[in-house]
């Protein structure tokens, strides 16, 4: 990690439900680590909310944007405005486009473009990368 990158155990203050991260998050999101496919309790999650950065608690999907993906990782066919940044990740002998944080750079997952209308894009993430807000009664 250069001086310029910032580290995604450390940054902004959280919102609620934030906190430090686990060996398994510091994994998933410092070390571009994935987690097991249908491991994540998110994956059931059907309330209205805010899914936010596990890290820093930057607000990232919302859940109107969520859907069942069947890949076995919560999905979103769109993002919040400047949440997230791209990079091209050609590890496992394969090209893919890699999501990260906007404001703390931790890995989040994987971008396709496979998913639903309107934007036909799939953002599977990694449960672990993110702590989800209900939205208040």
């Amino acid at each position: 990690m250069t001086a310029n990158e910032a580290d995604p155990t450390e940054g902004p203050a959280c919102g609620s439900g934030c906190g430090p991260l686990t060996p398994e998050q510091i994994r998933v999101m410092r070390d571009h680590g994935t987690e097991r496919a249908g491991s994540s309790p998110l994956n059931h999650e059907k309330r209205a909310g805010l899914y936010r950065c596990a890290a820093c608690g930057t607000p990232l999907f919302r859940s109107e944007t969520k859907y069942d993906s069947g890949s076995g990782w919560p999905s979103y066919y769109d993002v919040l405005p400047h949440a997230v940044e791209s990079r091209t990740d050609a590890s496992h002998g394969m090209v893919r486009t890699e999501i990260h944080c906007a404001s703390c750079k931790g890995h989040l997952g994987h971008l396709f473009p496979d998913g639903p209308r309107p934007t036909g894009l799939r953002y599977c993430i990694n449960g672990l990368a993110l702590n989800f807000v209900p939205d208040a009664a």
